[in-house]
């Protein structure tokens, strides 16, 4: 299977057992994941072949289980898809997997045939309506719900796909006549899932892509007429304007947002201030800094749950990542050190549970990070270091754009510090230039 992943791989990763009547030993999950990422990085079964000086058909025989790769093409097709060593990881795994490994293979490869079923249920219900009905509408709502929730935990290149088809089938749904009524709702998940798809952009680091995406979510919140989702884009807009070094336009974007979210009760109300209090940072105005973060805090006693925070995952705001801005808004301030790791370890904590339904991998990479400046801006190097080592252990394809900006704003606050000259603080800043040499957005796609 070539091409880019689709809505149905989001819930449940591809991972089938190997045909019946073969091998016992055969590893069950090393091919799936194999073309898992290979899919995913836009390669062809031919193209990953010869990158490895490989034979297509072997390469196929290994991905559905009739074939194990020898350790020397088994490294080869690592490095080709920049797993990390987490292929070999993988075969390492299986070859030592207990009795009941393969019984789980084998639920998984039942989980993902219900799951390719329901997506095909999906494509014929969405294709073959005269009119919108309301069961077509829950199930357009289901998916923006689902790709929200994923997007703080799963990598991108298992959601740029998924993401893109959806907003193609909102777009073909608008673009007919509908009710006043399912059209506002249509307008409102066609937002999201815009407002996603900026955020996917700026991960990737095409800021005008990002941008654009933005407004035309923004257009769409114009005609749903929400206000929460109106906040929520300027949030966003705020978001990319900061990370893209404009703290002035990330204010206004922040302050104008505010108008919206008033009335809209959600927890953007909450977010919003702390955009505010980033961008104060930046311009190094340390009073509206606190006054922003006092704000957001206050804020909570006015939220209710509104229809973004019903959607959940990147449509709604925590207390953790609160902390985490917090701590990012402060630690531009060397006076306020001691506050921001106090921020910060309160996120870090908090996001050290992966079951926890706001742990998100970006906001827990930035809590790590956020801690490791704090502890720079004391002198405690190896604090710093125990921080931030989780962070440099990331995958290429969760080295999304604010990770990287955060932890190179990491390697100049090393060197501006009393620390620059330790050889310890030089081997760190070394593995943080590894590190930024392969973003996320410097991967195939």
């Amino acid at each position: 299977m070539t091409g880019p992943r689709t809505y149905a791989d989001v819930e449940v990763m591809a991972s089938p057992m190997r045909p019946r009547g073969h091998d016992d030993d055969m590893p069950a999950l090393l091919g799936p994941e194999i073309r898992r990422r290979r899919t995913a990085a836009g390669l062809s079964q031919q193209r990953l072949a010869a990158r490895v000086e490989a034979d297509q058909g072997l390469i196929s025989k290994i991905e559905t289980g009739v074939k194990a790769p020898s350790p020397r093409l088994l490294k080869a097709l690592d490095d080709a898809l920049h797993a990390g060593g987490d292929l070999v990881d993988l075969h390492c795994q299986e070859t030592h997997a207990e009795p009941g490994a393969h019984h789980d293979a084998h639920s998984r490869k039942q989980k993902e045939m219900v799951t390719v079923a329901a997506h095909r249920a999906r494509e014929f219900v969405l294709s073959h309506q005269a009119t919108l009905t309301t069961e077509t509408i829950e199930q357009v709502y289901d998916d923006v719900r689902t790709l929200a929730v994923a997007y703080p935990k799963q990598p991108l290149a298992d959601l740029l796909g998924p993401l893109a088809e959806v907003q193609d089938t909102l777009f073909s749904l608008l673009e007919q006549r509908q009710k006043p009524a399912q059209a506002q709702q249509l307008y409102l998940l066609a937002g999201v899932t815009g407002g996603l798809l900026g955020k996917a952009a700026h991960d990737l680091s095409v800021p005008h892509a990002a941008m654009t995406h933005a407004r035309t979510a923004f257009v769409c919140a114009e005609q749903a007429d929400h206000d929460g989702l109106r906040a929520w884009i300027r949030g966003l807009q705020s978001l990319i304007a900061y990370w893209g070094g404009r703290p002035r336009e990330a204010l206004r974007y922040a302050q104008t947002g505010a108008t919206f979210a008033a009335s809209s009760g959600g927890t953007v109300a909450v977010w919003l201030p702390l955009n505010e209090a980033r961008a104060w940072a930046a311009l190094r105005n340390v009073e509206e800094t606190r006054a922003a973060i006092d704000k957001a805090e206050r804020a909570w006693e006015q939220v209710t749950v509104d229809e973004l925070d019903e959607i959940g995952g990147m449509c709604t705001f925590s207390h953790a990542r609160q902390s985490y801005y917090a701590a990012d808004a402060l630690n531009w301030h060397p006076t306020e050190a001691d506050a921001a790791e106090t921020y910060s370890t309160r996120a870090v904590d908090a996001y050290s549970d992966t079951n926890r339904p706001e742990w998100a991998f970006g906001d827990q990479a930035g809590s790590h990070t956020g801690l490791a400046l704090a502890r720079i801006a004391r002198g405690d190097l190896d604090g710093a270091t125990d921080a931030i080592t989780p962070v440099l252990g990331l995958v290429p394809e969760q080295r999304i754009n604010g990770i990287v900006h955060s932890v190179q704003r990491l390697h100049a606050a090393i060197a501006h510090s009393e620390l620059g000259a330790d050889p310890a603080a030089r081997s760190l800043q070394e593995q943080i230039e590894t590190f930024t040499r392969t973003p996320a957005a410097a991967l195939p796609r």
